[in-house]
């Protein structure tokens, strides 16, 4: 970890919710989000989810950087930040998917949403410092 810089890491991990916020709403996906997921999400106690999603979101940011490594450029970060989110996370939501009965379009909606979120995870790492 003495490699990682965890500046880094906590601002790419916040990307979560600066793309998730919109990505989620009525503007966008929000909306077919909830008629395909057949429910309104219950999100419970809100300091205790959105401070789990980031906890979770920095683990991730980690781990990504760990695996970019200290000499890395933005383009570097993009392209393996996408290819992590389409290649790893988006075919692991699917399997889920499919085995759950769930739609395609719900998940191309929340694997969507997981490439654009480590596509932005390696390109802030790999930009990092401005």
């Amino acid at each position: 970890m003495n490699d990682v810089d965890i500046a880094a890491v906590l601002i790419a991990a916040l990307a979560t919710f600066v793309i998730g916020g919109p990505w989620y709403s009525p503007a966008l996906f929000g909306k077919v989000w909830v008629r395909e997921a057949g429910a309104q999400p219950q999100i419970g106690h809100r300091a205790l989810v959105f401070g789990a999603a980031y906890v979770l979101s920095v683990i991730a940011a980690g781990l990504l950087a760990l695996w970019l490594g200290p000499e890395t450029t933005w383009q570097r970060g993009l392209a393996v930040g996408t290819a992590v989110g389409a290649g790893f996370v988006a075919t692991s939501f699917g399997v889920n998917y499919v085995f759950g009965g769930r739609s395609a379009q719900l998940w191309l909606i929340d694997a969507g949403y997981h490439v654009v979120q480590f596509a932005a995870f390696g390109l802030i790492l790999g930009a990092w410092p401005w």
